[in-house]
């Protein structure tokens, strides 16, 4: 059997080797696998592409198990949170949405071993005219070109910025109950990304309330993998080096317009993959078993308008 995946650098042979187990040798039979597993999921409609799947391989460190359990979630997802995926690439909003710089990721990493970096900056969008889930559906897609083409994002991971910076109490009144529910599950269980960081800066009146309720969700593993350094930008230096961010944050890494062109390229470049993607998902009337729903995945929505913000 044969495999159609990019070789990696050393460096990443190495860590994959030493970090995700993986073991080249059977590498073709653990992707027959998979493969053979999809077939046989009456609900699942899956993408099979080599290169996709061994994302997920190594995002759960080559457990077969593991992986058919994040495929199908992450798939499920799809059925039971449509309003994450709404936002295509050729709706006139997407546009939008990436001109703005709401979500960034630096295409090159600190390191040739080290996790690609995101930066998450909120308070540029304006929360009356936009929702919090026109920016996931980009974010959605910009993360599926990620997986299939960045080394370094599937094999080291990621950290993540959130930069508070002009953001209100009226883009936390969008994050509501089920909608954080929702983005761990995406992101903690169903995406095969590994985050090794989330740092939050300028950080509001209101914040703790919500970071506290994201915080509650997440694993023991990911909670400690959250830094509030506020202004303090020379502790966020600490993990990742400055001149590895953007003009932006005082570093050598392009401007966030060239960095946001450079994706505009990606998207262009895999247009018809992303198209193709969209038939992907599950039909939960077909699901062996108990179909699954929002409610029992995510529970009651609700808002934070009773909590009470310091």
């Amino acid at each position: 059997m044969s495999v159609s995946v990019r070789p990696l650098p050393p460096v990443l042979e190495e860590k994959a080797r030493k970090e995700l187990f993986e073991d080249p040798g059977r590498l073709a039979s653990d992707l027959q696998h998979i493969k053979d597993w999809i077939a046989k999921q009456p609900h699942l409609r899956a993408r099979t592409d080599d290169q996709w799947l061994l994302a997920f391989l190594r995002g759960c460190k080559f457990s077969l198990e593991r992986t058919k359990e994040k495929l199908d979630l992450y798939y499920t997802l799809r059925t039971t949170a449509p309003e994450f995926f709404k936002t295509h690439y050729t709706d006139p909003f997407f546009e939008e949405m990436l001109s703005l710089g709401i979500f960034v990721i630096l295409p090159k990493p600190p390191t040739p071993d080290a996790p690609i970096v995101s930066i998450v900056r909120l308070g540029k969008m304006d929360p009356n005219k936009y929702n919090m889930l026109d920016v996931f559906g980009v974010t959605s897609s910009l993360m599926k070109i990620l997986l299939l083409d960045n080394d370094n994002a599937v094999v080291a991971g990621g950290q993540g910025i959130m930069d508070f910076e002009g953001a209100s109490m009226s883009h936390f009144l969008q994050m509501t109950p089920s909608v954080m529910k929702k983005m761990v599950v995406m992101g903690q269980d169903a995406s095969p990304f590994r985050m090794k960081g989330n740092h939050y800066l300028n950080t509001p009146p209101g914040f703790e309330t919500i970071f506290n309720a994201v915080k509650g969700l997440l694993n023991e593993k990911n909670k400690n993998r959250l830094f509030v350094h506020n202004k303090n930008y020379d502790e966020l230096y600490k993990h990742i080096p400055q001149e590895s961010l953007p003009a932006e944050y005082g570093g050598k890494a392009g401007t966030i317009a060239e960095i946001t062109d450079y994706w505009r390229g990606k998207v262009k470049e895999y247009s018809t993959w992303l198209d193709e993607d969209r038939q992907c998902g599950t039909e939960e009337s077909k699901r062996p078993g108990k179909p699954r729903t929002a409610e029992d995945m995510f529970g009651v929505d609700g808002s934070f308008r009773q909590l009470e913000f310091d």
